[in-house]
């Protein structure tokens, strides 16, 4: 381990997991407020996004459709801290539909995913997430 006086690794370790801990609270505010104006967000399987409010619409949409936990989370971070990933559990119910995929009726499920981040000057730039979709719409019974 290399240790730049600066503790780089730790701050962006201490930033994703502020980040998840104001996703488990539903914390939107304190979510965007970790981001870069210019965030890129990779969505699974779907387009990159790029901004701060496209990124509030995502989750304004989360909220309305889903119900979520992330459980078992470990994050690992490069040495410079310039960037980091993330394996986790989410624990989630479907309470309303989302276009394109199967109707929701409350449907739960448990289903292993991880993000990659990219950080610039102490700011979120890049979150890329990742998840089986076709594991999520058997468990919904899609």
């Amino acid at each position: 381990m290399r240790i730049d006086g600066t503790r780089s690794h730790d701050r962006t370790t201490e930033q994703v997991l502020s980040y998840y801990a104001a996703f488990n609270r539903g914390d939107w505010d304190a979510m965007l407020d970790l981001l870069d104006d210019g965030v890129a967000h990779d969505l699974n399987q779907g387009a990159r996004e790029i901004g701060r409010d496209a990124f509030a619409a995502f989750l304004q949409r989360m909220a309305r459709c889903y119900r979520e936990q992330l459980r078992d989370i470990v994050v690992m971070v490069s040495p410079d801290g310039s960037r980091a990933a993330a394996e986790y559990v989410v624990h989630g119910e479907y309470i309303a539909d989302d276009e394109g995929l199967p109707p929701a009726h409350g449907q739960r499920y448990v289903l292993p995913g991880g993000a990659f981040f990219e950080l610039r000057e102490g700011r979120i730039a890049r979150v890329s997430n990742y998840y089986n979709l076709q594991d999520w719409i058997a468990q919904v019974g899609g």
